[in-house]
């Protein structure tokens, strides 16, 4: 037989004025003495406060206190993909730099796809975050026009498109640094996986490359320079196409690791040995890359210096025209696969 029992209703939520009368203190004083986003007070008022909301099980609602302030704690970070090593490791960065910040973010992705970022912008701003973050800036795209228009904050993060906020790696530094370390290892015939020129991040790479190539004298072949998209794949296709134009290459710099990885494999399956018949440079220097056979050489990208800048320049109200573009610098990570020219390639 089967017996109704009496419903139970939930505990009622205990409340700041719930804490103030047992602290025997005001209500404002609690909301100051329990608000994280204000300095800690060390006073025996604050402890003991502090300590009796904890034996009451207070927990502040954070929903309610962003509404009195008219804003929310949430900011919107829309990236191509997650399953991107680079783009989640950037996403873990600002969410890293958010809670320091009394903050958390929201992710939306796009796969990349041409428009699909106003879209996401759309159901994040929907949501009611304070400003997004983007990281799929491409050229001749109207969304960053439109955010000014609508009075949106928002900041550009790894790509920029030269004239809104942003915070990147120094890109042509970086393939500037890849190249360079190829050209004093003996190399001249080398191999660009350039990245797809949408991206002003593989554009810089490409720059830096022609830069370090032009000051050492080597003229570049065309056939030495290859489009990609950032997949492994696509670097698999860009090392089989350079080798068939150019059986003479020694080296290679693909503008991401993704690439890098997918050239390795390639070069492998046509019998090249790295770094004995190929150096290979790859760039971002994510986790796995260490960790591979052939230990792959990388340009190693600051990704917490570029989450700090970025919620830096969402939360300034103003800035100069000279500080709306954050550039930090990255860093050549030398590994196994890369190694001096063949003597019989010089």
């Amino acid at each position: 037989m089967k017996i109704d029992r009496p419903r139970q209703n939930p505990p009622a939520r205990v409340t700041i004025l719930d804490v103030a009368r047992a602290a025997g203190v005001s209500k404002s004083s609690v909301s100051r003495f329990l608000d994280e986003r204000m300095p800690k007070s060390d006073s025996e008022t604050a402890r003991r406060v502090r300590e009796i909301a904890a034996q009451l099980g207070y927990m502040r609602d954070v929903s309610a206190s962003s509404l009195r302030r008219g804003k929310t704690s949430m900011i919107g970070v829309i990236v191509p993909r997650l399953t991107d090593t680079v783009m989640a490791m950037l996403y873990e960065e600002l969410a890293h730099a958010a809670a320091r910040a009394g903050q958390f973010t929201i992710v939306a992705t796009t796969e990349d796809e041409p428009g699909a970022d106003r879209d996401a912008a759309d159901m994040l701003l929907r949501r009611g975050v304070n400003g997004l973050i983007l990281s799929t800036s491409r050229d001749h795209e109207t969304l960053t026009d439109e955010l000014c228009a609508r009075g949106v904050p928002f900041v550009l993060a790894l790509r920029t498109d030269g004239k809104c906020r942003s915070s990147i790696g120094n890109d042509c530094l970086g393939g500037y640094l890849a190249t360079r370390h190829l050209i004093d290892l003996g190399h001249r015939r080398i191999g660009l996986i350039a990245g797809p020129p949408y991206a002003s991040s593989a554009r810089g790479r490409v720059e830096g490359y022609h830069k370090a190539m032009g000051e050492a004298g080597l003229e570049v072949d065309p056939r030495w320079v290859c489009a990609s998209t950032f997949g492994i794949e696509s670097g698999a296709e860009a090392a089989r196409a350079l080798m068939a134009q150019d059986r003479h290459l020694t080296a290679i710099f693909a503008v991401n690791d993704n690439t890098a990885i997918g050239a390795l494999s390639a070069l492998t399956q046509m019998g090249l040995s790295v770094p004995q018949d190929m150096s290979l440079v790859g760039y971002n220097d994510i986790p796995i890359v260490s960790h591979l056979p052939t230990p792959l050489t990388s340009v190693k990208v600051p990704f917490d210096q570029i989450a700090s800048a970025a919620l830096e320049l969402l939360e300034t109200e103003t800035v100069t025209p000279k500080n709306r573009i954050r550039i930090v610098n990255p860093t050549l990570i030398p590994r196994r696969s890369t190694g001096p020219v063949h003597p019989a390639a010089r």
